[in-house]
């Protein structure tokens, strides 16, 4: 008897699977721990194995179609066996399985990504239906459009299955897009540094002879929606002067070699921005045509000026008699919005002006905090402790003595998590992310310390995955570090609050009646008022307060 498969569940947070490519087709057999379909969920492409053996009697969408789960997925049983029934009953159009009932041959290749119903061209033939159609795919469930951070092959490259093809930027993290079949690079759907919207040609993949004008006219003119702007280029205005007027020519000619997104490393940026030097004429021979300091340091040596920004020239002499008139150059650069700002924006815009915040302040002795963490560092090998990570570990035993604060505001009703998932707000140079330390408060302050300083550095170097930043139930935002005594900060919805953190500093404090110095820091706690009351937050301080001042309590 035919045994229907639904899509399954393949995450917490997964509503609708989209296939990736079928490892079977219509009429094949397959046998129990077959590998039967990829399947893209809102956090990775999954592989998906069959739990039985028979044939494949109909599949419910073909590759690049999106179905919900516990839709149809496939169908199993015996050949020849009558199946519409089961495909009625499941409510799903019968013509995969149509086609390959009269003509004994598989379906027809379907899209190579997501696509959205897409008008076909004047010939009548949907393009992003052809198997060498590579559209750009939803890496995210945020995402609506990525930026090619770069090209890993290039036109005429021979490409395998599972190699890297670009690296794509999104609105959360930089990935790599791998190739899904082997053939040769025909064409790209835009360079290094321009954004392509989803389901838009991302690059054409088959063999040498292909007709691509006709392939990409068709899509632009039936399926693909307008091509990107180009990057905006430096704009100057150079005002007027009634007296003399100011020189901004370069020294000589330099030939641009760097277009939209430019890689180069902190210390070339830095080099770069002191010695007046625009990165775009600078040819980089890092990995990926980044730039470094030699590649600076040659590039000065070779043209000895040219593409220097040049600085304005002050007036040559006026008359003692006339009233002084400044001059310059008035000169700004227009930088294009990137996917992660866009969605810090987004989010961050909603999160404000929907979630009712206010603030609650509160001063903390660090006087012993700073005498413990001095005796565990004195016998530590590896791992350091810092102060964030004595924050941290405070916050989450404060968490589970307060729950409320530990709460998410789910629009109809209100989440409270019994677990404890610290999310650490970590800057990049794009913007913020955050990711998550799970079940912060069953950690040791030396496990702490390794985590936060894994998620560091793999933030820092865009490998950070979906799993890593989401999850989280409380945040943390630490500005000590760069000398901010105090702030407040935007809560990270669904969270209900977020602790922000400011520096230490001695202050005047009042010990057994005499006014001592003492290190005291801020911390202010904002709080969506929907979910936590003002004296649910105070208290949640007061439990923080008395773990930071007296440090041991944490250790035992």
């Amino acid at each position: 008897m035919a045994e229907v498969i639904l899509m399954p569940r393949l995450s917490d947070t997964m509503t609708e699977g989209v296939i990736a490519a079928w490892h079977k087709k219509v009429g094949d057999t397959v046998k129990k721990g077959d590998l039967l379909a990829e399947i893209e969920t809102d956090k990775a492409t999954m592989e998906l194995e069959s739990y039985q053996d028979g044939v494949l009697l109909h599949i419910g969408t073909p590759r690049g179609g999106k179905l919900q789960v516990n839709d149809l997925l496939a169908i199993f049983g015996k050949e020849g066996e009558d199946i519409s029934a089961l495909i009625s009953g499941a409510n799903v159009a019968p013509e995969t399985t149509k086609a390959a009932d009269e003509s004994g041959k598989t379906p027809a290749a379907p899209t190579a990504a997501p696509v959205q119903a897409a008008a076909p061209s004047a010939s009548g033939v949907d393009y992003t239906k052809m198997e060498e159609v590579v559209l750009m795919p939803r890496l995210s469930d945020t995402m609506t459009e990525g930026v090619i951070a770069g090209w890993q092959k290039k036109v005429g490259d021979a490409v395998k299955k599972g190699e890297v093809l670009a690296d794509i930027e999104t609105d959360k993290a930089t990935m790599e897009l791998e190739s899904y079949k082997d053939g040769i690079l025909l064409y790209q759907g835009a360079q290094a540094g321009e954004k392509i919207l989803v389901n838009d040609l991302l690059c054409i993949i088959g063999q040498p002879g292909m007709d691509i004008d006709a392939i990409v006219k068709g899509l632009k003119n039936g399926a693909s929606a307008p091509a990107a702007a180009p990057v905006a280029a430096p704009v100057t205005t150079t005002a007027p002067a009634p007296v003399a007027t100011p020189t901004a020519a370069p020294a000589s000619s330099a030939q641009v070699v760097n277009e939209g997104r430019i890689f180069a490393s902190p210390l070339a940026k830095k080099i770069a921005q002191e010695k007046g030097i625009d990165l775009k004429y600078v040819k980089g021979t890092g990995e990926n045509g980044r730039i470094t300091r030699v590649d600076l340091e040659e590039f000065a040596k070779a043209n000895d000026g040219a593409g220097k920004v040049n600085a304005p020239t002050a007036s040559a002499t006026a008359s003692a008699a006339s009233a002084f008139t400044p001059s310059g150059t008035v000169s700004f650069v227009d930088t294009p919005v990137s996917q992660m700002r866009k969605v810090i924006a987004k989010r961050l815009s909603e999160s404000l002006f929907t979630a009712p915040h206010f603030y609650l302040t509160m001063k903390i002795n660090m006087d012993a905090a700073i005498k413990a963490r001095t005796l565990l560092n004195e016998n530590a090998t590896t791992t350091k402790i810092s102060f964030n990570d004595m924050i941290v570990k405070a916050t989450a035993l404060s968490l589970k003595q307060h729950p409320k604060v530990n709460s998410s505001w789910m629009g109809d009703f209100i989440r409270e998590n019994h677990h404890v998932n610290i999310g650490i707000a970590v800057a990049v140079d794009e913007g913020l992310l955050v990711p998550v330390l799970r079940f912060a408060d069953g950690l040791s302050l030396s496990q702490i310390s390794g985590t936060v300083k894994e998620f560091a550095k793999k933030a820092k170097d865009k490998k950070l995955q979906p799993a890593d930043w989401e999850g989280s139930t409380f945040t943390i935002s630490n500005l000590g570090m760069f000398g901010i005594d105090q702030f407040t900060a935007i809560i990270n919805p669904p969270d209900a609050c977020i602790l922000a953190v400011g520096g230490i500093a001695q202050e005047p404090v009042v010990k057994g009646g005499q006014i001592v110095p003492g290190n005291v820091m801020n911390v202010t706690l904002s709080c969506d008022h929907r979910v936590v009351d003002g004296a649910t937050g105070a208290a949640f301080l007061q439990t923080l307060k008395s773990l930071l001042e007296e440090p041991l309590r944490m250790l035992a």
